[in-house]
């Protein structure tokens, strides 16, 4: 079974990790047989499976009830949850329990959105046996107060507040951090600046390993494709062989390619 200290050596090794999320049963029992090292359950369940304009509308409830699905797909295989927007930003207590429901479920790591303002609350969950992954650039659960989906970390000043955000969520405990729609150049700086694996989507090549919607691989998500995404269906006989071809280019560092990466602004 993949498990978090089996992640960390991996990466620790120079080998890039694959991760996909999945949502269902049948996805991720297809994710464990073609060798993806972790499975998101992501709070993008509410755009590409319930079909809202975010993921801002995501229960609790919804996210439960997929992770058990996945868990029983993929029972050898590591899981994320996400936790959804309202679930733990009042406070460590209210994070707790959402997060305990989470791994109850079948999660082994749970993720969440921000960071200084996350640190403790990251510290707080670590401390009592949760596994945290902390994601910063776009963060699509605060898409209203950025002003749209957009890419972040773009100026000197923002990309150091990434960085010093992602050491400060690395102190706290956190075991990986997710880093999306930044700048290349940023991602290797954060990469190369924390120990534990960041994981990039459209955040180029440097990271320690790659997470994409699965709908985006098999190129049947709903409105604009997604500039970091590549379509592997189309050059697959199959999703089974599409998903493989993913980790394959995952881990042969041809995926992202130039093409699917963001760059800062000269300053």
């Amino acid at each position: 079974m993949s498990n978090l200290l089996k992640l960390q050596q991996r990466a620790d090794a120079g080998e890039k990790l694959a991760f996909l999320t999945a949502y269902d049963a049948s996805f991720a029992a297809l994710m464990q047989t073609s060798g993806v090292d972790a499975v998101l359950v992501g709070d993008t369940l509410g755009m590409v499976i319930q079909g809202q304009r975010s993921t801002l509308p995501v229960t609790l409830a919804d996210i439960t009830y997929h992770t058990a699905a996945v868990a029983r797909g993929a029972p050898d295989t590591f899981i994320i949850a996400d936790l959804p927007f309202g679930s733990y930003q009042a406070n460590p207590a209210q994070a707790l329990q959402s997060a305990a429901t989470l791994m109850a479920a079948g999660a082994h790591c749970i993720k969440l959105e921000g960071g200084a303002v996350m640190a403790n609350t990251v510290a707080f969950l670590t401390a009592r046996g949760i596994p945290v992954c902390g994601h910063l650039g776009l963060l699509p659960q605060s898409v209203h107060a950025i002003g749209g989906y957009k890419v972040q970390a773009k100026t000197a000043a923002a990309a150091q507040q990434l960085i010093d955000d992602a050491k400060l969520l690395a102190r706290s405990g956190a075991c990986m951090i997710v880093v999306e729609a930044i700048p290349s150049q940023v991602a290797k700086a954060v990469t190369s600046a924390i120990t534990v694996p960041v994981i990039g989507i459209g955040a180029g090549a440097d990271c320690n390993g790659q997470v994409l919607v699965i709908y985006d691989l098999l190129g049947i998500s709903p409105g604009k494709t997604p500039r970091f995404a590549r379509n592997f269906m189309a050059e697959s006989s199959g999703i089974a062989a599409a998903i493989s071809a993913y980790v394959a280019a995952v881990k042969n560092v041809s995926f992202p390619a130039a093409e699917h990466c963001y760059l800062a602004d000269p300053s």
